[in-house]
């Protein structure tokens, strides 16, 4: 069996460069080449690279189209905006060439059904980066919520995902134009949130949401939502909000309640530098004796370790390597797809009750289905 998946990256985006050193790091990955438009620009990123997390032999800059018919490449990372990266999504998957797909993975819906009907059609592996989905901190907090005792009954999920903006952000980066990344802060930031309490509900839709936009007040069809928020209503009374934005500081925590307690995580995106990630376990107790009226916190750490980034056990690198894992072994889990259309669905439709003021749209089973 071939010991290394070899990878393209369709777009010399920013992000790119994190995953170029996921590449380097994975131990059964190696980066063939990097496609931009301008192939000048495709050598400035790959010398940059090369400098810092260098390949034993240095990629190859060259064209979208160039990179799709390369026969030494397995697997494509498409950082392209995501106005315009469905069709090359369905181009690499024609080129019989895995796909892992930066979020949010398609301007909508159906787009999204075209895209993974192209992978499932030429039997390509399909994944969309969500990073932290690929943290050993989500099996601890899987024991933590599953075990009846830390939690008890689910009942609420919160969280918010935002970043303060500068003002040249604001006025011309790509998140806000709407040819480019139509879903503004909903897309970039809101993916991760919903993503989230859907894993948390394992991946059980919301019966309906309700979205609303908060920024820019006055709204027209193809306006780029900069402030977010959305309430999921899941069965058996469990219910989730979040909030996404590019205008209020750099947040990224969620909270999870039951009936016996809580747990807080104050990084679940992107964990803080360090060699751990963690989570805080809380189950306070309200004691009155005689006039002492006392809230005891009782609260507990719980952390596995891993480094934050840039190192092998970094959630950016497993990503790497579990998705190079699936290509060399054969074995494509569909439950990639699956997830990816789950978290598309709900995002489309958190943002059609935003644009119908607020109104309630409901999911029904056939929501689910590709």
């Amino acid at each position: 069996m071939t010991t290394l998946c070899r990878w393209g990256i369709l777009g010399a985006a920013n992000i790119a460069r994190k995953n170029w050193k996921a590449m380097r790091l994975a131990g059964n990955a190696e980066l063939v080449a990097v496609a931009s438009r301008d192939r000048a620009k495709a050598e400035q990123f790959i010398a940059e690279c090369q400098a810092e997390a260098p390949f034993p032999r240095m990629p190859t800059a060259c064209s979208y189209e160039e990179l799709l018919e390369r026969p030494d490449v397995d697997a494509v990372y498409i950082p392209l905006p995501t106005g315009i990266r469905p069709p090359w999504v369905i181009r690499t998957a024609q080129a019989r060439k895995h796909v892992l797909c930066e979020k949010p993975c398609a301007p909508n819906a159906e787009q999204l059904r075209e895209m993974l009907l192209a992978c499932r059609t030429h039997n390509v592996h399909f994944m969309d980066g969500v990073m932290f989905m690929h943290s050993q901190r989500l099996p601890l907090l899987r024991r933590l919520l599953d075990d009846g005792q830390t939690v008890g009954t689910l009942r609420r999920i919160n969280s918010q995902f935002s970043f303060a903006a500068p003002p040249e952000f604001l006025r011309g980066n790509i998140r806000v134009q709407p040819q480019l990344e139509p879903l503004g802060a909903l897309g970039d930031l809101g993916w991760y949130n919903i993503r989230l309490s859907l894993w948390i509900m394992k991946y059980q839709l919301p019966q309906s949401v309700v979205g609303r936009i908060l920024s820019p007040p006055e709204q027209t069809e193809n306006a780029v939502p900069l402030e977010f928020a959305a309430d999921l209503f899941f069965p058996e009374q469990v219910t989730a909000s979040f909030y996404c934005s590019f205008v209020t500081e750099l947040q990224q925590w969620a909270h999870i309640s039951g009936t016996k307690g809580s747990i807080w995580i104050e990084d679940f995106v992107l964990p803080y530098y360090g060699a751990e990630v963690s989570l805080t376990v809380s189950q306070p107790y309200f004691r009155v004796v005689g006039c002492s009226f006392n809230m005891e916190q009782h609260s507990q750490r719980h952390a596995v370790r891993e480094y934050s980034d840039g190192m092998p056990g970094a959630q950016e690198v497993n990503m790497i390597r579990n998705f190079s894992l699936a290509i060399l072994s054969g074995r494509h889990d569909p439950k990639w797809s699956e997830i990816a259309w789950k978290t598309q669905v709900v995002l489309d439709a958190c943002l059609r009750s935003a644009r119908n003021r607020g109104e309630p749209v409901s999911l029904n089973m056939d929501s689910s289905a590709l």
